[in-house]
């Protein structure tokens, strides 16, 4: 089955997956509880001492991974920490992709002036950058996962709304959609059986890149402190709270980067193998 797909696609499915099924069974493979401690403060990795990285005759350490600023098992919060980060990021998209994909849709199809005054909108939207525009907004309200998830998804659906218009204004002239108007064909049949089969390809290569700017945008709010609040854990913020750990030699912060950049390539190998492999146009009726 997977004979005729390229390595590089292959690796980045299952990274991917593994990092998915990994958020989904979050609670059966954590050695401990979320905001458990368990040890001292930045106790080091016992995968630091398989790989020869400290003084020789050291004790072999309890912890995979070590602990954090105050002492909880470090691989614990960076599991339930994913669970945070993949859940927020795949439901933002999410939202993001129906209502900007829709809206596109719908206004490339319609024309007229609700093509033009969603596309002003647009327009004024996009040249707000989106994260001191989310800076803004999250100054002034609480930051829950819902509110986070909606707030990024809205914000994202911009640029969805972009290239859903863009590829639905090429298809919705291709002559079977002509055809559906002749028949006398209802708006949402012609978005929803003869665009949307047609623009799924460019859409959902878009869909894995659109994730990994979820999975950034939310991991910088946790950074600044505005993102994934306390109890929770998310990657973002377990970099702040252990970025002081640099100062003395602790890598504690650089495993949940090391997380984010691992989940960025393989999602970005897979959607680049999804774009290649189809075009928006192949398959299209005729």
């Amino acid at each position: 089955m997977l004979k005729n797909v390229p390595l590089s696609a292959v690796i980045g499915l299952f990274i991917t997956a593994s990092y998915f099924l990994a958020a989904i069974f979050a609670s059966v493979i954590s050695p401990y509880g979320m905001a458990e401690t368990v040890g001292d403060v930045w106790e080091p990795s016992r995968i630091g001492y398989m790989l020869g990285l400290m003084p020789e005759g050291t004790p072999r350490p309890e912890y995979w991974l070590g602990t954090d600023q105050i002492g909880r098992d470090l691989l614990t919060r960076m599991i339930y920490g994913g669970q945070t980060t993949i859940f927020i990021a795949t439901a933002a998209t999410i939202l993001s992709f129906v209502t900007g994909s829709v809206l596109g849709f719908l206004a490339a199809v319609t024309g007229g002036w609700f093509d033009q005054l969603m596309s002003r909108f647009v327009d004024l939207m996009m040249a707000i950058p989106s994260l001191i525009l989310a800076l803004v907004i999250l100054s002034s309200i609480e930051a829950t996962v819902l509110t986070l998830i909606v707030l990024m998804g809205l914000l994202d659906s911009t640029r969805v709304y972009r290239l859903a218009r863009a590829v639905a204004v090429d298809i919705s002239v291709m002559d079977y959609v002509e055809a559906a108007r002749l028949r006398g064909e209802k708006l949402a049949w012609i978005i929803f059986r003869e665009i949307l089969p047609n623009a799924l390809s460019p859409l959902v290569a878009e869909m894995g890149l659109r994730f990994i700017f979820m999975v950034l945008f939310i991991s910088t709010l946790s950074f600044l402190g505005i993102g994934v609040q306390p109890p929770l854990a998310d990657w973002g913020g377990i970099v702040k709270e252990n970025k002081d750990g640099i100062n003395f030699g602790i890598g504690a912060a650089l495993y949940p980067a090391l997380a984010i950049a691992t989940l960025a390539i393989s999602v970005n190998l897979v959607a680049d193998w999804v774009l290649n492999r189809t075009t928006s146009l192949k398959g299209g009726r005729g």
